[in-house]
Parts: structure tokens; C-alpha cells; sequence
């Protein structure tokens, strides 16, 4: 079994193994409704709770089933952990439930959930699953937030709009309009503006991570001749 530090399962969920900008899993449904800040969140919020859900229950029965089994018991843990997501989004967010459509139940075969059950949860305590859950989740909840944000300011010129979907009629004040009113920049909210976007945060992330390996190796010691 694998051992890692809580340092090292949050590094990798928030930044060295992200599931959006490095995994490049759940790319669907990350493109495709990231249009405004609300439902990137809307979708994130469901994403994060069915991946801390089944890797908790997948640590619980990591010794229970059997390898024949094991694949089969997973995807029925990530299915009835999508169903409740549905029915709880429906009963306090059914507007936005409505708007992100066929993509909630979709999460099913969201590969990022399927593939940190199957390499991480069953072969580690509950609480390393369900942090690794957590912060896997986390991970792909800033960057549809970014994309999300960054696509609904170019495209609308508005910021937090419509967020009352997900907070109620208190947040139908949040919105902001950097740009004024009347301001549009279409493909920003279409789905090239959505590769566009990913494209730059991506590169944003691999030029960061180049600085560090390079402030990393000239902090290096000189070899001693």
C-alpha cells in the first residue's frame, strides 16, 4: 500500500495532479457549461460531493469485495452517490438543476471519480480517501470557477450573475458589471472561447510550474570538484 503525507494529497489534488489542468478528465461538461460563474459552481459543488462520497465508501468496502466485483461495486457507489446529488440539487437548486441538464447525471462516467476509487480509495484509510476526495474536487472546482469567471466577464461583462439559482433571492444583488451594461463579446461564451480559456490556463499553470523547477535547480549547491 501507498502511503502519502496530507501535504502531499493536497498538493496533488489542488495543483501537481490536477484533475482539470493536468489529468485533463471531465473536460466535457467542464467546457460545456462553464458559461458563468453559477453554473461552473452548480457543477463543481455536484462534482466535489460525489467524489468525497465514493471515496469514503469505496476505503469502507476496500476489503469486503472481491476483484471480480470491484469495478461493478464502484460505478453502483458513484451512480446512487449521483442520484442523491440529483435529488438534493432538485429539491434546493431546481432551476439550476435544469440548466446544467443531462450533465448532472453525467458525472457518472466523469473518469476523475472512477479513477481516484479505483487507484487511490481502495487501497487507503477512510481518511486519506476522503481527503483525497476533497481536495481532487477542490481542484477541479477552481478551475471550472476560473473558467467559468473568465468566460462570463468577456462574453456578458458581468460577474456573479444569476447567482441566486444557487444562493437564493438574497444573491440576486451579487452581480457585477465591470464593463458596463450592454457589453458582449459572443465566442467567449461559445464553445471555442471555451477551449480558448482552458488553453491559457493551462499555459498559465505549466509556465508556473517551469519558473519553479528553474528557481529549484539555481538553488541547487554547486557540485563540489
Amino acid at each position: 500500500m501507498s502511503t502519502q503525507s496530507y501535504r502531499q494529497i493536497t498538493h496533488n489534488g489542488l495543483w501537481k495532479n490536477n484533475p482539470a489542468l493536468v489529468q485533463l478528465l471531465g473536460l466535457c461538461p467542464l467546457l460545456a457549461v462553464t458559461a458563468s460563474v453559477v453554473n461552473a459552481l452548480g457543477l463543481a459543488a455536484a462534482t466535489l460531493f460525489v467524489l468525497v462520497t465514493s471515496n469514503l465508501c469505496v476505503s469502507l468496502i476496500r476489503n469486503v469485495v472481491t476483484e471480480s466485483i470491484r469495478l461493478p461495486a464502484f460505478v453502483l457507489i458513484i451512480a446512487a452517490a449521483v442520484t442523491g446529488t440529483e435529488l438534493l440539487m432538485q429539491a434546493y437548486a431546481y432551476e439550476l438543476y435544469q440548466i446544467l441538464g443531462i450533465f448532472i447525471p453525467l458525472i457518472v462516467t466523469n473518469c476523475a471519480i472512477l479513477g481516484r476509487a479505483e487507484a487511490f480509495a481502495s487501497k487507503q484509510s477512510v481518511g486519506m480517501a476522503g481527503l483525497d476526495g476533497f481536495m481532487m474536487g477542490l481542484g477541479f472546482l477552481m478551475v471550472l470557477v476560473c473558467l467559468g469567471a473568465v468566460r462570463e466577464l468577456l462574453g456578458q461583462g458581468t460577474l456573479l450573475a444569476d447567482m441566486q439559482l444557487l444562493f437564493g433571492a438574497s444573491a440576486a444583488s451579487w452581480t457585477l458589471h465591470p464593463f458596463g451594461e450592454g457589453y458582449s463579446f459572443l465566442i467567449a461564451i461559445l464553445p471555442p472561447g471555451a477551449f480558448l480559456v482552458m488553453g491559457f490556463l493551462m499555459a498559465i499553470k505549466n509556465a508556473i510550474d517551469w519558473q519553479i523547477k528553474l528557481r529549484a535547480e539555481a538553488d541547487k549547491p554547486a557540485p563540489v570538484k
